[in-house]
């Protein structure tokens, strides 16, 4: 069930109570509810994604659990499996307390519409690295399961997360170039 980043602001847009649209007939305060909608879309959408993240994190904890029930898998894959969990709950975390992608009104910082493009774009990418973490969450835990290669998933789903955390902080540069 995969919103498009556009879908979001739209919903958002579509739920204007009666003295919003009343309000929006004010000259320059259409503007101003356009830009309060578009944060809320940004604020939900920051927020999907690290929901996402953080309900892959809980598989990723039941990974650890099953692997500590071999201690020959614990002492090999234990430590590696710690460090992307660590990464990952360093993403969840960011993405939770970055600005939001949009000033208000009265706030320093303008941010121009092309730009809110680009940090939309951003964000729908991690709406993808949140999908591709997901999916090698699970082929890991299908590794050890079966005792496949579990050293290549924890490699291959270390590089999804470092992957995210570089596109999260390109997102940031964008914002910080605002100034």
């Amino acid at each position: 069930m995969k919103e498009d980043v556009s879908d979001l602001y739209d919903k958002i847009k579509g739920e204007s109570s009666g003295l919003g649209n009343l309000l929006s007939k004010i000259p320059g305060l259409d503007g101003y509810m356009e830009r309060s909608r578009r944060r809320e879309a940004d604020q939900l959408l920051r927020e999907t994604i690290a929901s996402r993240l953080e309900d892959t994190r809980l598989q990723l904890s039941s990974v650890h659990q099953e692997i500590s029930r071999d201690i020959v898998k614990a002492m090999d894959h234990a430590e590696p499996i710690g460090r992307t969990d660590n990464r990952l709950m360093g993403l969840i975390g960011k993405i939770r307390d970055a600005p939001q992608g949009y000033a208000g009104f009265f706030d320093a910082v303008k941010v121009q519409e092309d730009d809110l493009a680009r940090l939309y774009a951003f964000d729908e990418s991690m709406l993808r690295h949140a999908d591709e973490i997901a999916a090698g969450t699970a082929a890991l835990l299908g590794a050890v399961m079966e005792d496949g290669d579990i050293s290549a998933c924890v490699r291959e789903l270390d590089e999804a997360v470092k992957a995210a955390n570089r596109d999260f902080g390109a997102r940031n540069e964008v914002l910080s170039g605002l100034g």
